[in-house]
């Protein structure tokens, strides 16, 4: 009884100097800062970051001095999923619990924002106006100014193509007026400038009959398909289509030059309609201007199509891989099987 007896009371010893040991470093950690006065970083949260990757961040930046002791604090206080996402103005002067509380409840110096690939202009406008950094009405007057136009060297009416998708950290304002909203088209189209240098030949800009050429069928390419290992395919077959003087015949331009208020289901009278200046069944060459903002990738296959003798294609599966053909009875076949593989995948729903 004895030996038992002093075997509960080590026990209890042990427990209750785990336990002041484990408040002392709970109370070093919640008052102390990492350093004294501290100095001011930029942190930024990405959109969806799981809890585990902010605290390192954080840590890494010297904004707190444990990450695991972060991740506890959020997950103690119930905040984990309000941590908000974009760049803020930190200090490895402060306290966690003032950290934790900028990152919930306080005002981002900038918030981030991705813009797809794909979106024509007007889209482009909605996604950042319902986002708050721009103004619609703002954002359309300057993509149609055609002053701004000739400064970004944007040799179309519009500045559809160059408003270069990606994820932007931009300001918030209260009420975004004209000024902020030039200041964000500026941005994307400063952007396009930048990323593109990479894939022009020679590395040289191109001249304004290229230029129109490589942006016009690089937003066909982006419409076409989704796969990357296509795209310079697919960019292979309009141009040779364009060196045999064949119609595009591509869906995409028609529904562009229907404009916002396409329905999402193309009839043969669009197709047959000549009105439409974007109808490539029944104009020849290019379409008049780019149809959508595309990626590098795209822009790349435009300027570097590949070498082959296909003139045709055509979905396998909705969404999937296409099938190339170089006449049109291979072609006709292959329609009649997409046909068939989609009337089987309909059966199946």
């Amino acid at each position: 009884m004895k030996k038992a007896g002093w075997i509960a009371g080590t026990l209890l010893l042990l427990a209750i100097a785990a336990c002041g040991w484990l408040w002392l470093e709970v109370r070093d950690f919640l008052d102390n800062a990492p350093e004294t006065p501290g100095h001011e970083v930029l942190v930024d949260v990405l959109p969806g970051a799981r809890l585990s990757r902010v605290a390192k961040d954080l840590q890494a930046k010297g904004v707190v001095t444990d990450d695991r002791k972060f991740e506890l604090l959020a997950r103690f206080k119930d905040v984990e999923h309000r941590i908000q996402a974009g760049r803020f103005a930190m200090h490895t002067g402060w306290l966690p619990e003032k950290v934790l509380d900028v990152l919930v409840n306080g005002s981002p110096l900038l918030h981030r924002i991705t813009v797809p690939e794909g979106l024509t202009w007007w889209q482009t406008g909605t996604l950042l106006a319902n986002a708050g950094f721009v103004d619609l009405a703002a954002f359309t007057d300057a993509v149609l100014d055609p002053e701004l136009l000739r400064r970004y060297g944007i040799p179309f009416v519009t500045a559809e193509g160059f408003l270069m998708p990606d994820t932007y950290l931009l300001k918030k304002p209260d009420t975004p007026d004209a000024r902020q909203t030039r200041s964000v088209v500026g941005r994307l189209l400063d952007n396009f400038w930048r990323k593109s240098a990479t894939v022009w030949p020679d590395g040289k800009k191109p001249g304004v009959e290229d230029l129109r050429h490589y942006v016009i069928l690089a937003s066909i390419v982006e419409k076409e398909t989704g796969r990357p290992e296509e795209r310079a395919r697919v960019a292979g077959v309009y141009r040779n289509r364009l060196a045999r003087r064949m119609p595009l015949q591509a869906d995409p331009t028609v529904i562009y030059g229907l404009g916002p208020a396409f329905g999402g289901n193309l009839r043969r009278t669009h197709l047959d309609d000549p009105s439409n200046p974007y109808n490539t069944y029944q104009h020849p060459g290019l379409p008049p201007g780019p149809i959508c903002s595309f990626g590098v990738s795209s822009l790349a296959a435009a300027v570097r199509p590949e070498a082959h003798g296909y003139l045709y294609f055509v979905a396998v599966t909705d969404g999937g891989e296409h099938a190339f053909s170089t006449t049109l009875a291979e072609h006709n076949k292959a329609v009649r099987r997409y046909l068939q593989n989609r009337r089987a995948a309909s059966s199946k729903e």
